[in-house]
């Protein structure tokens, strides 16, 4: 009785074994006896669509509005509460933002006092999409 179930496990492993190895075979034999052609196991040739939207962004113009949309939505975290209820940046044209200013002396505080900072702060950020800052009142 234990060779007969060793003998059965055995048999089992081999088909399991044959099975895998024999897989191909087995699709060949299969389309034979259905009478169709067999057909090739397609290659998978997908591509990232990351660059080919990137450039696509690019050739549209729309490539600097994706990185101004950023900038407007992290302006209150880059300047700080008080700054950013003063001041909103409009556009960003060939590397320079252009910033809104409600008053005169805020502008000059700006210009004066925390441009360099808010320029490192963007660049740190935003890498060369950003390579100066000009305030505009308005």
């Amino acid at each position: 009785m234990c060779r007969a179930r060793q003998f059965s496990i055995g048999t089992i492993r081999g088909i399991t074994h044959r099975r895998r190895v024999n897989s191909r075979i087995k699709a060949k034999v299969i389309a034979e006896w259905r009478g169709l052609p067999e057909v090739p196991f397609i290659k998978d040739t997908a591509k990232s669509m990351g660059p080919l939207v990137n450039a696509l962004m690019k050739e549209l113009g729309l490539g600097n509005r994706v990185t101004e949309e950023e900038i407007i939505s992290a302006w209150h975290e880059i300047v700080g509460e008080f700054l950013s209820n003063h001041s909103t940046p409009s556009r960003l044209f060939e590397g320079i933002l252009y910033v809104r200013v409600l008053q005169a002396s805020m502008k000059f505080e700006l210009e004066t006092t925390w441009k360099r900072e808010i320029l490192e702060k963007l660049k740190k950020r935003f890498g060369k999409s950003v390579r100066d800052v000009r305030f505009k009142m308005g």
